[in-house]
């Protein structure tokens, strides 16, 4: 005797919920568009005295004004998890200081001289929770 699966729904969360679910990740998705192409690359982020940093294999010139960061954390089996995403503007850290210590600071892999350094502000956060569905 097999038991139907359980109905998920996705329920919003309020923006402060969003941000605070993405400041407890450290992995995310840089989207942006070149040459009428959609590319995603991987990124790793950190909350830094109340900004967001991200550290992406892009080229800078490719950081778009306006970033799309999703990052979401879904479990397949229990069924459970989140998705958020932040737009906005985003400007690319230049300075080889703030540069060197967000390489040090930023966890994971590291890309070399590629890797790009963009700071999102974001201007809108959107984030929804799977949740079970009531019976």
């Amino acid at each position: 005797m097999t038991t139907a699966p359980a109905t998920l729904r996705m329920v919003e969360v309020s923006g402060a919920e969003a941000l605070w679910l993405l400041g407890g990740s450290g992995l995310g998705r840089l989207v942006y568009v070149r040459r009428d192409l959609t590319v995603v690359r991987p990124a790793r982020h950190v909350w830094e005295y109340g900004r967001l940093v991200v550290r992406t294999p892009a080229p800078a010139a490719a950081v778009p004004a306006t970033a799309t960061y999703p990052v979401d954390e879904i479990r397949a089996v229990p069924g459970t998890g989140w998705t958020v995403t932040v737009c906005g503007p985003a400007e690319v850290i230049t300075d080889p200081d703030g540069t060197a210590h967000c390489r040090r600071t930023l966890p994971g892999w590291s890309h070399g001289p590629h890797d790009t350094l963009p700071r999102p502000h974001p201007k809108s956060v959107t984030g929804f929770r799977l949740a079970r569905a009531e019976a």
